[in-house]
């Protein structure tokens, strides 16, 4: 009784122990910093390809959603990551999908936190490092399958790590890999740091404060069979070599896609994110001078590559969060370890326990939900459009493309979020046009549009409420039906917006 009892009290002290106390405290910083938004572009129509999946079994090979780019081949290289989501609205509708991003977010950062700490042995340095890391993070916080990539991320280097350490657990790449390739196209990125990791010991050598170590000839062996194995597992997929080679045509071909959308644009330093991640990187140097630290030929690799990307395109802060928190922790060791001799249970407890209650106060109702739904979506012009039913092609804003196609099924879209089956067909660039108002209604004849429905603040919106060829059918706070009347676009004449 007794030996069951010190056993019991040995499992409780673990379960909530210090170190467990910031995790806790890390995984409410991640719920207090989101947003509570579900308003993401691409979650509708990845609601539908999901439901698509479900009922027939297959994948979308071709473009069933619009008018423009009918029939074209399109490749949806996050069709596994899509389920999670579609599971989600199923079980609890709209709070569902939010639930599903925000554990997908939690599993992310605390599995950075839980490698920071087996990296830096040091749980109190591991909390320091990821709680900027959060913020950097959000960047990336939505209803997104993005974040399934990260996960996979996460896992791959902390496999990579336990090898650094002699625990070999490298067989769990491949399929790490095959998964990887079906839920996002962020493999890629995985694929780089694991080749970068074994090239960095195939020689040794020292170069000041960097210094390499060859691998022996078992380990060389070992990690070539998994890199082999691991990209010939990225074509376990529905779609075949195109799928693998999606992401370099995405790089290379897509340029209105990287030029226009938001998240592809550079990091600006003046914002708060840009001001972490400088901070951060400038510590973890700063202390590796005065510490003099020799770093790994791939640890410096890494911290450049995931500098870089989240440079070059903020989307990548996120990236940044993930690989830069393991080295900051590792300088970070001064910071006085933890110690279970001073461990006090109960307090670990009784802040927990607040921590949770608060969240649980806190978490967003389906209204609060539904209300930023509103603001982002056409949802009050929901009823006329049903009662209306357009009766000929419709040009929509892009951001509202996924949003029509999950809610009216029987309503083409001109164009969605999908933006690359689209910059193909060319569809993208006379959208661009169009907004600008340049050609605008040469456009709109171009694909026999008669009606527009957009967000009411836009220069398109004006030009048209100010054409004496296009009446108001409906109009709201948000959104603004109008429909062609008159002689043909092409016979008016423009006038300028705003």
């Amino acid at each position: 009784m007794k030996l069951r009892a010190f056993a019991g009290g040995r499992v409780w002290q673990k379960v909530f122990s210090f170190p467990v106390f910031l995790a806790v405290a890390i995984a409410a910083c991640v719920f207090i910093f989101d947003s509570g938004s579900i308003a993401d572009p691409d979650i509708w129509w990845h609601l539908r390809n999901a439901e698509i999946f479900v009922q027939t079994h297959s994948v979308v090979h071709r473009d069933v959603y619009s008018f423009t780019a009918a029939g074209s081949r399109w490749i949806n290289e996050a069709w596994l990551g899509e389920l999670p989501y579609y599971f989600g609205w199923q079980w609890l509708g709209i709070r569902g999908i939010y639930l599903v991003m925000l554990g997908e977010t939690e599993l992310i950062l605390l599995g950075v936190y839980a490698l920071a700490c087996f990296s830096s042995k040091n749980a109190k340095a591991a909390f320091v490092a990821a709680a900027p890391a959060v913020w950097l993070a959000t960047v990336s916080f939505g209803p997104r399958t993005l974040l399934m990539g990260w996960i996979c991320l996460v896992v791959e280097l902390y496999i990579l790590e336990q090898f650094r350490q002699g625990i070999d657990r490298s067989w769990w790449l491949v399929p790490l890999f095959v998964l990887w390739a079906n839920v996002h196209g962020s493999w890629l990125i995985g694929i780089v740091l694991f080749g970068v990791f074994v090239a960095a010991g195939l020689f040794d050598g020292d170069w000041g404060r960097l210094h390499s170590q060859r691998w022996t000839t078992s380990q060389l062996k070992k990690l070539s069979l998994v890199s082999a194995l691991s990209v010939a597992g990225l074509f376990l997929n529905p779609y075949g070599y195109h799928l693998v080679f999606y992401p370099l045509d995405f790089a290379f071909k897509q340029k209105l896609n990287v030029a226009h959308v938001d998240e592809w644009v550079s990091l600006d330093f003046h914002s708060v994110r840009g001001k972490i991640l400088f901070a951060m990187i400038a510590v973890t140097l700063l202390a590796a001078l005065a510490r003099k630290r020799r770093w790994r030929v791939d640890e410096a690799a890494f911290l450049i590559v995931a500098f870089y990307a989240a440079v070059t395109y903020s989307r990548f802060l996120f990236l940044a969060a993930i690989v830069l928190t393991p080295m900051l922790a590792k300088e970070l060791d001064f910071i006085p370890n933890y110690r279970r001799a001073d461990d006090k249970t109960w307090l670990n407890v009784v802040l927990m326990i607040a921590i949770a209650s608060a969240c649980a106060w806190r978490f967003p109702s389906a209204d609060h939900l539904l209300r930023d739904t509103v603001k982002t979506y056409p949802v009050n012009a929901s009823g006329y459009l049903r009662q209306f039913h357009p009766q000929g092609r419709v040009f929509n804003d892009f951001l509202w493309g996924g949003y029509l196609i999950w809610n009216y099924r029987d309503l083409p879209v001109f164009i969605d979020s999908r933006i690359d089956i689209f910059e193909y067909n060319g569809v993208f660039a006379d959208y661009l046009d169009a907004i600008g108002v340049k050609n605008a209604l040469e456009i709109l004849d171009k694909y026999n549009i008669r009606y527009v429905l957009f967000r009411r603040e836009s220069p398109l919106t004006y030009l048209l409420m100010h054409n004496a060829g296009w009446k108001t059918d409906y109009e709201d706070g948000t959104t603004v039906l109008l429909e062609k009347v008159g002689p043909p676009p092409s016979t008016v004449a423009q006038v300028s917006a705003p």
